[in-house]
């Protein structure tokens, strides 16, 4: 499996934006967005592999996936 996968992703509904919201905590700025909730992943996806590609291109240190970070 991809690293890529294995970051945290927080999926929430935006009435504001009416649309899925995804946040990947562990990768600052690493937000997306989708009509729907399969179209929001998808979209994380891709934002998750262009961060890893501009940090290694900028030489820039890339967080390990740690998994869940809070608990409810």
């Amino acid at each position: 499996m991809e690293d890529y996968i294995k970051y945290e992703m927080i999926i929430y509904w935006s009435k504001e934006d009416d649309a899925f919201i995804v946040e990947v905590p562990e990768l600052p700025g690493g937000v997306a967005d989708g009509k729907t909730y399969e179209e929001a992943i998808k979209n994380a996806l891709v934002v998750i592999r262009e961060w890893i590609e501009t940090a290694k291109e900028l030489g820039r240190e890339i967080p390990e996936p740690k998994g869940r970070l809070l608990y409810a």
